[in-house]
């Protein structure tokens, strides 16, 4: 399923308004004054300058990771606020360049990379980029109004009047927004008119049955939902601003070639380029086409008896793969099945000693809560890096009220096979267990900048020394869905890329997806809608993986007899949310403190 985290897909939507953003109407001096000191106590002081700097602005996004000060706050997209934004970025990576990298930490050393990093994005997003000119939907405020609302990290009261204070920008910032936007994409003009109309009930309906349950004063209530109501005014006035748009030179929906690579190399952060990486992508499903045609030839026998084995390969793997997709569990079993499923991945990695387990975190099961319904399958809620002690939930979606020809098809692809993958990826020891090592590293800085490759590779990566340690009793029907699954990583690069930077055609990238990646159709049509919406994202999972991978055999050979898994595992992990070449960087590093040792 690939579900992002929730409280990390809230933080894409608000890092998006990173371009919009600029300092709240305080103006506090900027982090430029001179760095005198240049050692770790000094460069730690200047992150705190740094991050408060950053929240004032992008109070959205502050929220969103669980820093409050600002939730009162939104800021106004425009020329002015940008010009904020820029002098932010020259500004901070002046002061970064007075540090001596080889001075600081490893661990402050990957935080000053960074953030570099974060703020040469900054510059790019706003100079070359223009996002704001041609996405509508990057000035979308309701996730914010929705995690207020939703998370309990403070009395609903004081959530609630946070709220009210924070709509009084709302018809402001939609007036600014019909001003900056220019020849848009056309298919996010139409997702943006679609989620803004979608979120609509967060302001229009559940801002107002939450106030019910407080004691504020009738007269104040009447104050807060007349502002609710006039938010609600300016969103559906911004969404028919929207529909009727005379848009003759719609810009295209592709990035093209250059800004594709820019934007990789933003947010990546790989060693390779796009173009390296698309590459490897072809290879690996070469690779993996290779695997699966040996699979399904042992496999045929046991499932069609003497019946004549298709001459195409592709054929026959899909042949044995729509077989082994009949094994799935009923609608209404599906939430237990992956209930059922954490203990004993939990058992299986104790047994096979593949990582230490933290049980004083244990992952909290529960159903799919009601704000987050509509998508089945699972996910991770995890707590915000300032709230590093709050429970991280296992979301189970429901397939109640589906219908039955939609939950077969659901459940051939989310099969008994795929959904222990599952498990593994979104869960333990995938992205949950990450988690739970990237909390206790003391860098809030790689929480909040958190690199999605590593993040998403790993848990791809998780997947593979699963299997490799025998999950599944080393039975080849495993194996051979793994290998659909994993399919799924590469193929998103390979779409990715050859959409954005080679254009793919539609009917070009459908056929892949069912004929070579063997999805359903469905599932092929949700994917291109996903890459005409969004760049780059879709390569994070293989980019990752393949880094990470890539690590592990460089380490091996290191190690040399001395090489554990467990030990490799662990102190990748301990690095907290950091680009893969970084952590490479650090494990390779001998720290001077420690030669005494060796």
């Amino acid at each position: 399923m690939h579900h992002k985290i929730p409280t990390a897909l809230i933080r894409k939507i608000l890092l998006l308004c990173l371009y919009v953003a600029a300092f709240s109407a305080c103006k506090k001096e900027q982090s430029s004054g001179p760095v005198m000191a240049r050692d770790d106590a000094a460069f730690t002081r200047y992150e705190e300058h740094f991050l408060e700097d950053l929240w004032k602005l992008n109070p959205g996004w502050a929220t969103s990771v669980g820093y409050h000060k600002y939730d009162s706050l939104m800021i106004i997209p425009n020329d002015k606020s940008r010009d904020q934004e820029l002098k932010f970025a020259k500004v901070n990576t002046d002061s970064l360049s007075r540090f001596d990298p080889s001075q600081l930490s490893p661990g402050n050393k990957m935080d000053l990379e960074i953030m570099r990093s974060q703020l040469e994005g900054m510059q790019w997003n706003i100079e070359t980029l223009k996002e704001y000119q041609w996405n509508p939907g990057s000035y979308n405020v309701i996730g914010t109004f929705a995690y207020i609302l939703n998370e309990n990290y403070a009395p609903l009261e004081k959530r609630l009047r946070n709220f009210y204070q924070r709509m009084a920008f709302i018809p402001a910032h939609y007036k600014e927004a019909e001003k900056q936007i220019k020849n848009p994409v056309a298919e996010l003009t139409d997702l943006a008119a679609e989620q803004h109309l979608g979120g609509l009930s967060v302001i229009e309906t559940d801002f107002a049955d939450s106030l019910k349950k407080t004691k504020i004063p009738a007269a104040e209530q009447k104050l807060m939902l007349d502002r609710a109501a006039a938010s609600v005014v300016a969103i559906k006035g911004y969404a028919a601003w929207l529909k009727a748009l005379k848009n003759d030179k719609p810009r295209s929906f592709r990035l093209g070639k250059q800004l594709y690579e820019s934007k990789f190399k933003y947010e990546i952060q790989a060693e390779g380029t796009a173009q390296q990486t698309y590459n490897a992508a072809v290879e690996r499903k070469k690779h993996l086409h290779r695997e699966m045609t040996k699979l399904s030839k042992q496999l045929w026998p046991k499932y069609f008896g003497s019946a004549a084995m298709p001459k195409d390969s592709l054929d026959l793997i899909a042949r044995v793969i729509d077989t082994l997709s009949a094994k799935h569990v009923k609608p209404n079993d599906f939430q237990q099945a992956i209930s059922d499923e954490i203990p004993k991945l939990t058992a299986f990695i104790r047994s096979k000693d593949l990582l230490t387990l933290d049980p004083s975190k244990p992952l909290v099961v529960r159903k799919e809560p009601g704000y987050m319904a509509g998508v089945a399958g699972a996910s991770v809620s995890s707590p915000g890096p300032y709230d590093k002690g709050g429970n991280t939930y296992y979301n189970v979606g429901s397939l109640a009220g589906w219908s039955a020809s939609r939950a077969e098809s659901y459940l051939r692809e989310y099969n008994n096979y795929i959904l222990q993958i599952l498990c593994i990826h979104e869960a333990i020891p995938g992205h949950y267990t990450q988690l739970v090592y990237a909390n206790k590293a003391p860098s809030i800085i790689k929480s909040v900048l958190g690199n999605g490759a590593m993040v998403e590779g790993w848990a791809v990566y998780a997947e593979q020394i699963m299997m490799d340690a025998g999950f599944g009793n080393n039975e080849p029907e495993m194996r051979l869905m793994w290998y659909k699954w994993h399919l799924r990583s590469v193929c998103n690069t390979i779409l990715d890329y050859s959409v954005h930077a080679n254009n793919m055609s539609k009917e070009a990238a459908i056929k892949m997806l069912t004929q070579e990646a063997f999805q359903q159709q469905a599932e092929a049509e949700g994917k291109w809608k996903r890459v005409s919406v969004s760049s780059v994202q879709l390569t994070s999972y293989y980019t990752g993986y393949k880094e990470i991978m890539a690590l592990r055999e460089e380490w091996k050979k290191k190690q040399a007899d001395k090489y554990k898994q467990k030990e490799f595992n662990e102190k990748f992990l301990s690095y907290g949310s950091a680009p893969v070449k970084f952590i490479k960087e650090a494990m390779f590093t001998t720290p001077k403190i420690d030669n005494k040792n060796n």
